[in-house]
């Protein structure tokens, strides 16, 4: 899936800043607002990239450097050490890693990792976007004891973009930060257009437990049945409850009735007792 994300008020943080932020350009077209250079990358290769980006940082005491897509990077280019070139204890690193693109193997061994797991351990922190719609659709599996939906490549070939996918209400951001410490801590948002996050867990859809019900003029509605049939009500009534005899109001007091069964051995003793 490949959908940004900007929080309104962590923008205006960068903006106010000293930060120099610089857009290194793949496929967009126009860069977003605040970003102060913008490197066309198209059909340049690698260390023309660079260079350009080592002349752009030059003089800043900060920087942040916006990859709009790796994709055109991954198939013939060392990754790890590309981005590693990039980075200095004044600058930070933004990319951005399209799910739905497959690419080809990088190396012919086996037992190296691919391109997405080794991203996942350079970050130390990763934003996974997920489609609202959809995510709404797994809980709902998940409730329900069911196996949860796939979507997009995982329904089939031929299949890009799965139902629901681009929701226009917003969409679901997960996080990841990986502290100093090794330790990792994560949470779920929901982002709404023109909206501030929001924890996914407060959000009134995804709040809602599997007995969802609504009060309104046409009773109560759940995702499951709340009465009771015709046929299920005269059942019900031809159970005879226990002590059901003792119950008459003949004031005789409570009695255990017992009837036996042909696999019964009468026992006049026990009786008397």
């Amino acid at each position: 899936m490949s959908q940004g994300a900007t929080d309104t008020d962590g923008w205006s943080f960068v903006q106010a800043s000293t930060t120099k932020v610089v857009y290194i350009s793949y496929e967009t077209l126009t860069p977003p607002t605040g970003v102060d250079v913008t490197i066309r990358a198209r059909r340049k290769g690698p260390e023309e990239v660079r260079r350009e980006i080592s002349e752009a940082v030059k003089g800043s005491s900060r920087t942040l450097l916006i990859l709009d897509t790796l994709h055109p990077l991954l198939p013939t280019l060392n990754i790890s050490a590309f981005l590693s070139s990039l980075l200095t204890p004044q600058t930070s690193l933004l990319a951005i890693y399209h799910l739905d693109i497959p690419i080809s193997p990088q190396t012919s061994s086996p037992y190296s990792p691919d391109a997405l797991t080794l991203l996942r351990y350079l970050a130390t922190t990763i934003m996974t976007v997920h489609s609202f719609p959809q995510t709404l659709a797994r809980k709902r599996a998940r409730e329900k004891s069911l196996a949860e939906p796939v979507f997009g490549l995982e329904e089939g070939e031929g299949v890009v973009c799965g139902l629901g996918a681009n929701a226009p209400g917003g969409f679901v951001l997960e996080m990841e930060h990986r502290r100093k410490s090794g330790r990792g801590v994560g949470e779920w948002f929901f982002v709404g257009r023109g909206e501030k996050p929001v924890v996914l867990g407060e959000h009134p859809l995804f709040s809602q437990g599997r007995e969802e019900v609504e009060f309104g003029g046409g009773g109560v509605e759940a995702t499951f049945e709340m009465g009771v049939t015709e046929a299920q009500r005269r059942v019900r009534e031809g159970v005879v409850l226990p002590y059901f005899d003792a119950q008459g109001g003949r004031g005789e007091g409570g009695r255990i009735l017992y009837d036996l069964g042909v696999e019964d051995d009468f026992d006049e003793e026990e009786d008397e007792i």
